[in-house]
This record gives C-alpha cells, sequence and structure tokens, in this order.
C-alpha cells in the first residue's frame, strides 16, 4: 500500500513538473512564432505600407481586446512620432474571404496605404489585387470619411478589368478596417501617446 502511495506521488509530481516545462516552453515560444508567421505572411505588405517608417512595424505592434477577439494594431513611427498605424479586415472574394492591411495617418485621418495579405482568388484576374500596384495606389491619400466602392456600385475604385467582385471584396475590406480603427481610435490614440518603439530601443 505504501508502495502504490509513494508512486502514485511520483507519477502527480512527475506530471505537475513536466506541465509546468510545456507550458513555460509554450509561452516563451508563442510570441517568437507569432513574430516569423507575421514576418513572412504580412510583413512584406506592411513594409510597403509603411515605406519610409523609422522602427519595424512588426516588432512594435500591441493588441487591443474587441469582445472576444485581439485586434492586431501595427505601429509606423515617422520623424520621430508614432504616426501610422495598420490593421486588417476581410471583404468577400470571388472564392473566399480576402484580408487587407489598411494604412492610416492619425494625425490627417487619410489612407497612407493598403496590401492584400490573403485571398484564395484567381491566378492571373482576382489575385491581381494584390499584385497589381496601380490598383492597391488609389486608396493612398483619401481620407477614411468616405465609404470606398468600386464605380460599377458607383464608388471612386477602378476595379480590376474582369476582377469586379475581388476588387469589391477590397473595398469592402478597407471599409470594414476604417470602422474598426474609428471604434477604437480613443484607445489607440491612447496607447501611441505613452508609445515606446522596441525597435528604435534596442
Amino acid at each position: 500500500m505504501r508502495d502504490i502511495l509513494k508512486l502514485f506521488l511520483a507519477v502527480t509530481i512527475f506530471s505537475a513538473v513536466s506541465g509546468g516545462l510545456l507550458s513555460l516552453v509554450r509561452s516563451s515560444t508563442r510570441a517568437r512564432i507569432e513574430y516569423q508567421q507575421l514576418k513572412f505572411v504580412k510583413g512584406p505588405t506592411l513594409k510597403e505600407i509603411m515605406k519610409g517608417c523609422q522602427n519595424d512595424p512588426i516588432t512594435d505592434r500591441f493588441k487591443i481586446k474587441v469582445g472576444k477577439k485581439e485586434e492586431t494594431i501595427f505601429v509606423g513611427i515617422f520623424n520621430g512620432q508614432p504616426r501610422a498605424i495598420a490593421l486588417e479586415a476581410f471583404g468577400k472574394g470571388f472564392h473566399g474571404p480576402i484580408g487587407v492591411l489598411v494604412g492610416i495617418d492619425v494625425k490627417t485621418n487619410k489612407i497612407i496605404g493598403i496590401g492584400v495579405t490573403t485571398h484564395s482568388e484567381t491566378p492571373g484576374v482576382g489575385a491581381r489585387v494584390k499584385t497589381d500596384p496601380t490598383f492597391r495606389a488609389q486608396f493612398k491619400g483619401l481620407p477614411i470619411t468616405q465609404t470606398f466602392k468600386v464605380k460599377a456600385d458607383g464608388g471612386q475604385i477602378d476595379a480590376i478589368t474582369g476582377a469586379t467582385i475581388s476588387s469589391r471584396g477590397v473595398c469592402n475590406a478597407v471599409n470594414n478596417a476604417i470602422a474598426l480603427y474609428k471604434k477604437l481610435r480613443p484607445e489607440i490614440l491612447k496607447r501611441l501617446k505613452n508609445f515606446k518603439s522596441k525597435t528604435l530601443r534596442s
């Protein structure tokens, strides 16, 4: 009986120690794994949107809880100030959701750039919403006070030829990102006021 009790205690202690170690390893590697995913999936798009910034927006990011979700806010520093943010939203494309990062100048409330992060659109047609710089450039410099639509819907954006649905999906994603930004703006500005760049400190 005593031997069984010792064995039970040993197994319990071993399980507790193993669980603790696994939890420690998971928490210590989570941030690194997340950074690598961001770097290769969103990084190229983010770098293009934040062109000319003095920091690494992937490193300089924070999260804001919205309901049960956490929204990631990327920060761009220009002239020594946290002047721009980027956040991601989704719109419905021809074959599924289109993820779009939208960069916004928090001083002027104008778009500094957009870029598609994920999609499953048709190669050579709808997929051009990601690769065609002329299409993306139409959003740059426009105020976030307007609703973005393709010209076929009475809006201001020229759709990719043969890919109106994909182009519409990008417009909807941009509108969703702007709506999210407006909702989170007070908290974003509060965070930026005391923001310390991890990039510039290192």
